[in-house]
């Protein structure tokens, strides 16, 4: 099989070698890699790992034992939770709206390759081995990424705000500042940015600078920093207060 290149560090590089040789059981007609990874701000054992693998003929439950199976046999690997992969088959990648067999999280279940992913496969994404998504993929129009881009913020973020409980962890901040800020820029101009460039923009759109350094500081620095007592849940309240609004305005804004 086609290699990956040298972008990643050595860790990423060994289990992508090692995932492509397993896969080559399977037939793949490609295999992309989209995200961090594939937009230059990866990060070794704190990034995900999102990939995407096309397959001839379709997928039934013969091929979803196997996929199983192959990601049982990788679970060893330090970097194997980061690794996430939907696996379409080479007759079912024009529908944006189909769910697909996807393993991540330490298992198997359905869900779409959005516009987004769409998109930045097109832009920046990256070929580990096969076809160029471009050769696959139907090319994503601006009006179907900024009506995902809004619906994905209005049904999906803003109603999770009001879950006060989702917001003590990382997670729910990390990604609830960053997916607003890059939506922001996808409306704005249609451009996708990286996570760090997200960062650096979320001050300048009145985000809470506090919860900003906190992000950064977790994902891009070297200090291990004890969490102050209540930080947590004070970093939660001051997040939801600021994304209720900044999200009510982007919706209403290009609607």
């Amino acid at each position: 099989m086609t290699t990956h290149g040298t972008r990643a560090d050595a860790l990423t590089d060994a289990l992508l070698d090692r995932f492509l040789g397993e896969l080559r059981a399977l037939a793949p007609v490609a295999v992309w890699a989209h995200g961090s990874l594939a937009g230059g701000d990866y990060q070794e054992g704190r990034s995900d790992l999102d990939l995407i693998a096309v397959l001839k003929g379709p997928i039934g439950p013969g091929t979803a034992w196997q996929v199983g199976t192959l990601h049982a046999r990788l679970r060893t690997d330090p970097l194997v939770p980061q690794l996430h992969c939907t696996y379409l088959s080479d007759a079912t990648t024009a529908d944006p709206a189909r769910r697909h067999l996807t393993w991540a999280h330490g298992e198997l279940f359905r869900r779409t390759v959005t516009p987004v992913t769409r998109r930045e496969l097109h832009v920046f994404g990256r070929v580990l081995y096969g076809e160029a998504p471009a050769e696959l993929l139907p090319a994503v129009p601006d009006r179907q990424l900024a009506d995902f881009v809004v619906r994905d913020q209005r049904d999906f973020w803003r109603p999770a705000v009001d879950r006060a409980r989702l917001w003590t962890r990382d997670v729910w901040v990390d990604l609830g500042l960053v997916t607003f800020v890059r939506a922001t820029m996808t409306l704005r101009d249609g451009s996708l940015i990286s996570k760090r460039e997200a960062l650096d923009l979320l001050p300048g759109l009145g985000a809470p600078v506090e919860v900003v350094e906190d992000v950064a500081r977790r994902r891009y620095g070297h200090e291990r920093r004890p969490v102050a007592e209540g930080w947590r849940e004070r970093r939660g309240e001051l997040t939801r207060g600021y994304l209720g609004d900044a999200i009510d305005g982007l919706v209403t804004a290009y609607t």
